[in-house]
């Protein structure tokens, strides 16, 4: 299965233009044979514009997402739709962590443009940001089947708790980890990514946005991780389409040859 992490440059406040960039992306990741399109964390607001998110909260089935998934019928791509800021209560026909509020919401389409998984951040930041009191965590770690791939997906700050991620070890084998990663943390961001592959023996894929906030500048470097920690494919902070190929029969293999995850003692 080809992948794509679509960087696009992400404006605050310009919802318009930012979903227009995610749609141009995902046909031009379809054009250049992606099976699975994938975008940042909050691509349509922009992470660091908290003081939008209660005017551009959407709920699961507004303007962005439906498009996101107009998008991959058209194309014929899977499509994780990175996350949106979600009003939890005005979302129906779904269960919410809550009634009201808000949260940090990523959704997988698959190629028809059905929802296959929603996913709601569950660590939320609280070290000079206003997520922590401006969002509900999520209580949920779903899983969804794509292209002989067993998907999981986290989100930006989730990275730092490896306990999440052993939660789902065994199952998956393509972790997507849609975020709004800043400098200074470059070897924050490239070195828990990479121990999560390792320690887990599955595919991390980071998928990061480019563009300056008013105190902060995503560092961009989306990369592809295999299950030996290696990095198949990268960029730097630049807008970016990276693609990389992933295999669900070498994490099998990957495990076969180095047991580890059977010697865990719990």
């Amino acid at each position: 299965m080809k992948v794509a992490l679509a960087q696009i440059r992400i404006e605050a406040g310009d919802v318009e233009g930012n979903v227009q960039r995610a749609e141009r992306a995902v046909a031009s990741a379809a054009a250049a044979g992606a099976d699975l399109v994938a975008l940042p964390e909050v691509f349509n607001v922009g992470y660091f514009a908290f003081d939008l998110y209660h005017r551009r909260a959407e709920p699961l089935g507004g303007e962005t997402l439906t498009r996101m998934a107009d998008a991959a019928a058209e194309h014929g791509v899977g499509v994780l739709a990175g996350s949106i800021v979600e009003d939890l209560g005005e979302t129906e026909r779904a269960p919410t962590p809550a009634d009201e509020g808000l949260a940090n919401t990523a959704v997988l389409f698959d190629r028809s443009g059905e929802r296959r998984l929603v996913y709601r951040k569950h660590h939320l930041f609280g070290y000079e940001s206003a997520e922590n009191e401006l969002l509900v965590p999520g209580e949920r770690v779903p899983t969804a089947e794509f292209d002989g791939h067993t998907v999981a997906v986290t989100t930006c700050y989730d990275l730092r708790f490896p306990e999440l991620y052993r939660a789902f070890a065994e199952d998956v084998t393509l972790a997507l980890v849609p975020s709004a990663w800043p400098y200074p943390r470059v070897e924050h961001w490239q070195t828990l990514s990479r121990a999560r592959a390792v320690e887990n023996q599955f595919y991390v894929a980071t998928i990061n946005g480019s563009g300056r906030f008013d105190d902060a500048e995503l560092l961009g470097r989306s990369t592809v991780y295999d299950p030996w920690g290696t990095p198949l494919s990268s960029s730097d902070d630049d807008a970016a389409l990276v693609t990389a190929e992933v295999d669900a029969e070498t994490v099998a293999a990957v495990r076969e040859e180095f047991p580890a995850l059977r010697d865990r003692r719990r």
